[in-house]
């Protein structure tokens, strides 16, 4: 339900982390979608590359899934229309509210994106420029949406201390547009927010007693990745990663960040290096060449060696890389992670790019999750630790989320459907991805259809560009397409 693919698939379309563990469909848009871009946007996301470098051509979401594909890829793409794009296209990335008419200009770019294929809106709300959006804002984007047959789906505005507060917001959203709603990669973030876990299941499943289609998925670690941008304050942040670094280098600023980078619990937004501490933060991915040596470091490492506090060193790293900094935060507790899983109504996504332990690739590192996340659902939790049964992962991992988007026939193994199909052997599926070691394939997957032709045979990937754009149900191209007059118009 969740990838970064839109990136990684123009440097290599085989997609082999998440091939190699029967993915089929890569779904994108987390907050920050491929379009629709404006000739400024499109200026800065060729500036803001990292490792992989292409040039942006496209501006609407159609054209930018349509140029992935072109690229020639296994795997089929799908992607929820940005909230913080539509957001960044009319008001730029400062910290300002919409007036009515561009309210209604972000709605029209709403509706187009859904004509385009979008699977609904999705957001980010612990990163700048989301966060800047208020609720009324997300419900009117939302109601778009759902007249046109989508969902809304979030990285809710709190994963800790306000995890409760957050929950609602989305619930409040999907009950005011009469979409459903879908929680990305849920968790309970940092130690003191651990217990909040019956209380947060027990929110959705009141609402999903009371009629909501609310939902959630997951990853299968107790360890997020994001950014250092998760780790200050988001005022410092509107404008972009350029006035942020701007802003970072005035040392009457850098005084004020670094008191609130030490707050446990900040008022209002989310410290999730604070939830991790220094020794729970993996530095895994640079832009500078320079700092690159410094992956798989510690931050307590390397504020040690730098002879910095962590949140000096924090700030240093950004500045001197130019970029928000790829880390891995130990925030998260086991135990809920089991009690997550066993929950009927929660799918699973890598919430990682698909990518090869090659090339242009291992000039970074990654999460685990990205070459193991679906695997552990198989082995080490459906097989060796009895969370769930087999068919019931299967399920999740297929059908729920194919429903869930409200997919054309996709997601079952029926007659007239897409042979979208893996084949594994669950007494042999195994992860061997690690924190220290990322880059490992999982074993245990064999072969893998994708629009009915092989894309993995005998645990090899053929190299086949079977993959297409799977597209919502507003999509244009369908014969009953099109928005309607409300979200009560669809079936549900």
């Amino acid at each position: 339900m969740l990838s970064h693919s839109d990136d990684s698939f123009m440097a290599d379309g085989r997609g082999l982390s998440e091939l190699r563990q029967g993915v089929t469909l890569e779904v994108m848009g987390e907050g920050g979608s491929i379009g629709p871009l404006t000739p400024k946007m499109q200026g800065l996301e060729e500036r803001r590359e990292h490792d992989i470098k292409y040039p942006v051509t496209w501006t609407t979401l159609d054209q930018g899934l349509e140029a992935v594909v072109q690229r020639g890829v296994s795997l089929n793409v799908a992607s929820f229309v940005g909230a913080a794009t539509v957001r960044v296209n009319v008001l730029g990335e400062d910290d300002v509210q919409p007036t009515p008419e561009q309210l209604a200009q972000m709605k029209r770019l709403v509706d187009q994106a859904m004509e385009d294929g979008a699977m609904g809106v999705g957001s980010a709300l612990i990163y700048a420029p989301g966060t800047f959006a208020k609720t009324d804002e997300l419900a009117a984007l939302t109601t778009e949406a759902g007249r046109c047959g989508g969902m809304y789906i979030s990285h809710m505005r709190s994963e800790g201390d306000r995890l409760l507060e957050a929950t609602d917001e989305l619930i409040e959203i999907s009950r005011r547009s009469g979409a459903p709603a879908e929680i990305f990669h849920m968790k309970a973030a940092g130690r003191d927010n651990w217990g909040k876990e019956d209380a947060f299941i027990a929110r959705i499943e009141a609402a999903r007693a009371g009629g909501q289609r609310i939902t959630a998925d997951m990853y299968t670690y107790a360890r997020s990745s994001t950014g250092f941008d998760a780790a200050m304050p988001t005022w410092v942040q509107a404008g972009g990663v350029e006035a942020w670094i701007g802003r970072l280098k005035n040392p009457a600023t850098r005084v004020r960040v670094l008191a609130e980078m030490r707050e446990d619990h900040p008022k209002d937004w989310e410290n999730s290096y604070r939830q991790a501490g220094p020794d729970g933060t993996l530095l895994v991915g640079f832009k500078s060449a320079a700092l690159k040596p410094l992956t798989g470091k510690t931050l307590a490492e390397v504020a040690r060696e730098r002879g910095t506090s962590p949140e000096d060193t924090i700030i240093d790293l950004i500045i001197a890389d130019g970029s928000r900094i790829q880390v891995v935060y130990a925030s998260m507790s086991e135990d809920n992670v089991s009690k997550q899983m066993r929950l009927p109504w929660v799918s699973f996504g890598s919430d990682a790019s698909a990518q090869a332990p090659e090339g242009v690739f291992l000039l970074s590192s990654t999460h685990p999750r990205a070459y193991g996340n679906f695997v552990r659902v198989l082995g080490k939790y459906a097989r060796d630790e009895k969370a769930l049964t087999l068919p019931q992962a299967v399920r999740r991992l297929s059908a729920l989320p194919a429903h869930n988007l409200g997919l054309h026939d996709r997601g079952l193994l029926k007659a007239g459907y897409f042979a979208d199909v893996v084949v594994f052997d669950p007494e042999t599926v195994t992860d061997h991805a690690t924190f220290l070691k990322p880059q490992q394939f999982a074993t245990g997957v064999t072969d893998v259809l994708v629009n009915g032709q092989p894309v993995l045979k005998d645990s090899e990937a053929t190299g086949a560009h079977a993959g297409r754009v799977v597209r919502g149900r507003a999509w244009k191209g369908w014969k009953d397409g099109g928005c309607r007059a409300s979200a009560k118009d669809w079936d549900w």
